[in-house]
């Protein structure tokens, strides 16, 4: 009797470990798994912070299509894509990031008719320092280039430069700026209007976690609203997706009254 129990117990021992031996590697890939969404989500909060700020050091294609109702004395809808590739150029001590906005826009005549095509390209340069701190700036020129497909609509006719410069705080989950520039036409079409035009905006942004984030701006033409976004992924290529409404409580005579915004921002980060 003695020699059967000591066998049953030997069995249950073996059958035990074994369990043990059986359940370790389940428990391992599910830590395995869920350190993996953890990382996922962190890199995601990472890259919606990044990508708010117009000096990171971040390859980025964002395609911008706006939406902008009221246009004109037959309150009509004009249609502008935005191609915006940002480019940085990373120095021992200084970082060199350069802003292109290529607009292609729709914009109506009369009560039916349009012009569609390329508008005038815009080219900032901005020179930020290298270090990482909470408070960033950048100065450097920006430019307007002809490039309009049709001049008479939508271009100016002439080629512009002046200064621009930016200012970004980041603490926590919030991150907030300025952007200003100022053109003035240097040479053109001598019967097209000289240029002199100011563009200021603010942002603010608040983070809310796994790539999640809410926005509110101001510029010159004075509009009140909120954009939401989402860094997220197409297969493995990370994209930061964005949908926002405003209204122009101030505009120019002929100025759109409110406008939609979707984006979509092809983010390319450096591979450590």
């Amino acid at each position: 009797m003695k020699r059967r129990k000591r066998t049953w117990l030997s069995k249950g021992a073996f059958a035990m470990a074994m369990l043990a031996l059986c359940g370790s590697p389940i428990a391992a890939e599910e830590e395995v798994a869920v350190e993996k969404v953890v990382a996922v989500e962190e890199e995601e909060t990472a890259l919606a912070k990044k990508i708010q700020n117009p000096l990171a050091n971040l390859v980025s294609l964002p395609l911008q299509f706006n939406f902008n109702d009221g246009v004109g004395e037959l309150d009509r809808r004009l249609f502008n894509l935005n191609v915006q590739p940002v480019i940085p150029f990373s120095r021992e001590k200084w970082n060199i990031i350069s802003r292109t906005i290529i607009p292609v826009n729709s914009v109506p005549q009369g009560e039916n008719d349009s012009v569609f095509g390329i508008g005038d390209t815009s080219l900032s340069l901005f020179w930020s320092p290298n270090k990482a701190s909470k408070l960033t700036w950048g100065v450097g020129p920006a430019f307007s280039l002809p490039t309009a497909s049709n001049p008479e609509v939508l271009g100016s006719g002439k080629f512009s430069l002046g200064p621009t410069g930016v200012l970004f705080y980041g603490t926590g989950s919030w991150t907030m700026g300025i952007v200003a520039s100022n053109v003035w036409s240097v040479a053109g079409d001598s019967d097209r209007a000289d240029v002199n035009f100011f563009l200021a905006q603010w942002f603010v942004n608040y983070n809310l976690g796994k790539g999640w984030e809410a926005e509110s701006g101001n510029q010159w033409t004075v509009p009140w609203g909120l954009q939401v976004s989402k860094v997220t992924r197409f297969g493995g290529q990370p994209v930061n997706l964005l949908l926002g409404y405003y209204t122009n409580s101030d505009h120019p005579d002929g100025g759109a009254e409110s406008q939609v915004r979707f984006q979509v921002n092809f983010m390319f980060p450096q591979k450590k």
